[in-house]
């Protein structure tokens, strides 16, 4: 590539930059402008977090079970005792 070529490249992406952080700027200055807009957003933001969370926990908490139950089913002297103890206790309160 020829330097001609590479510098109005970088020009045109100079351009592009400012334009993508104009309108970054814009909005963010429109979202203050709204409180109610701003309280919107953030309720929206914080059930998705919610329920990120939640699903994770759950799909992690099952998948521990999960490794407790396989490692309960090899029969290991200490640890399949007190694994077994563990299920005993979570199939007791399901």
């Amino acid at each position: 590539m020829d330097k001609k070529t590479e510098n109005e490249i970088l020009k045109k992406l100079d351009k592009l930059n400012e334009k993508i952080q104009g309108i970054t700027l814009a909005e963010y200055t429109e979202m203050l402008k709204s409180p109610g807009r701003m309280i919107w957003v953030n309720f929206l933001a914080g059930l998705a977090r919610g329920l990120g969370i939640a699903v994770g926990a759950t799909v992690l908490g099952a998948l521990f079970l999960i490794i407790l139950f396989k490692i309960g089913q090899l029969n290991l002297p200490i640890i399949g005792r007190f694994i077994a103890q563990i299920i005993k206790v979570v199939e007791t309160y399901l």
